[in-house]
């Protein structure tokens, strides 16, 4: 799959392992997903997925962390929550919100098989262990399976993460995490929240 990488990311993943300002961050970034793939979403049904976007993108917060924890460089552990993403917008039919091609599902599971075994994670159970107790329903398009459409999606990037920085260069397998990272450069945190 494509992704984004740039320093915010790097200090994404360093703020979210701290304390206070990982709750901070852990919120705006939950914020952003859902924002980002409601505005893909087909807008007669978009805000009746908020609240089940909202508590998903929560729960593939603890995903990513997991992932980091285990080894994955950021790249790749953010890659893994965004496929779970992708499993659950395929298993609700919400095709035109999918970031690749519905025929791409086995390869990207099969990538990460090893990590989503050990958590109980499936496409058809995309958060596993992850799940809250509680998981908000939002209706379903099954009818879109039948000839889905994704106009979001990028196909050919199932055999490895591939990330594009900010200078337009594709990087396959992420980029190296640079050497000084500011905590203070991830989504929703502020100088003054970093010297709390």
């Amino acid at each position: 799959m494509k992704l984004r990488q740039n320093v915010r990311h790097f200090a994404s993943k360093k703020a979210l392992e701290l304390p206070v300002v990982g709750d901070l961050v852990s919120d705006k970034l939950v914020d952003l997903h859902t924002g980002i793939f409601l505005d893909k979403a087909d807008p007669a049904h978009a805000e009746e997925r908020r609240e089940h976007l909202d508590a998903f993108f929560d729960a593939t917060m603890d995903t990513y962390l997991a992932a980091l924890q285990e080894g994955a460089p950021e790249a790749e552990a953010r890659e893994i929550t965004h496929i779970q993403a992708n499993f659950d917008f395929f298993n609700h039919g919400w095709t035109e919100m999918m970031e690749f091609p519905s025929d791409e599902l086995d390869q990207h599971y099969d990538r990460y098989e090893q990590f989503f075994e050990r958590h109980g994670i499936a496409i058809e159970d995309p958060l596993g262990e992850f799940a809250p107790e509680e998981m908000p329903e939002a209706p379903s398009t099954p009818e879109k399976l039948e000839n889905p459409e994704h106009p979001y999606a990028e196909g050919g990037f199932a055999d490895d993460v591939y990330v594009e920085g900010d200078d337009g260069e594709i990087y396959v397998g992420g980029q190296e995490e640079p050497a000084e990272v500011d905590v203070a450069d991830a989504p929703g945190v502020s100088d003054d929240d970093v010297e709390a």
